[in-house]
């Protein structure tokens, strides 16, 4: 039984009723018509999400591979779930050598990840680096207090604000064609804040120059 430290996803260990866990299903969701080729899940944790995307776009995906850092989180998600266009490997997202680990993809998601890294500029290249022309990144991560100030979360580094987040995903340097940016509140992605409306979390979808 895989541990459950408070930050993961599992499942398996929850409610469907879950608040948090629909919130995380649901920009699963949102991401599927980007989903093509090869695909990476990068910080997959327990895998549910590689494998809702395996089934839902088999016919639009040629391979997935679920990347997590964690051994046992991965190995969790081998017993787990299977689908034969999936796989799932250890690896860390930060490391200068994972092109060479992984090769490159057609479309890549990496969900409440960019938090976790000490950098968020050069893990944001890594993922560009890694990134077909022409394909798209779906990433995810909370709005909070700015580069640098420490997070409440005793798991994330700091959680950028939306001036920052707006202007690292809109770097033509680092291959960005395009930009668009949702807001999360609960299982909703809008395009447009509602006034009076709390969102948490931003969603982008990023198209990468041909």
């Amino acid at each position: 039984m895989v541990k459950d430290t408070g930050e993961r996803i599992i499942p398996a260990y929850m409610k469907p009723s879950n608040g948090l866990l629909l919130e995380h299903l649901a920009r699963y969701d949102f991401a599927k018509p980007y989903v093509r080729g090869r695909v990476l899940d990068l910080a997959c944790g327990s895998g549910y999400g590689t494998a809702k995307i395996a089934k839902a776009r088999k016919k639009e995906i040629t391979e997935i591979i679920g990347v997590d850092v964690d051994e046992e989180i991965i190995h969790f998600a081998h017993k787990e779930y299977y689908h034969p266009l999936m796989t799932f490997k250890v690896a860390d997202g930060t490391s200068p050598d994972l092109i060479d680990q992984l090769g490159t993809f057609d479309s890549i998601l990496s969900f409440e990840t960019i938090e976790h890294v000490p950098d968020d500029r050069a893990f944001f290249k890594q993922l560009m680096s890694l990134l077909n022309p022409g394909g798209y990144l779906v990433m995810s991560t909370p709005f909070g207090r700015g580069r640098g100030v420490s997070s409440r979360s005793p798991f994330h580094y700091y959680e950028l604000t939306e001036k920052e987040l707006t202007e690292l995903v809109n770097d033509p340097a680092s291959g960005v064609k395009s930009t668009m940016i949702y807001y999360q509140n609960s299982v909703a992605l809008e395009r447009e804040k509602r006034e009076g409306v709390h969102y948490p979390i931003a969603v982008v979808v990023i198209q990468k120059t041909v």
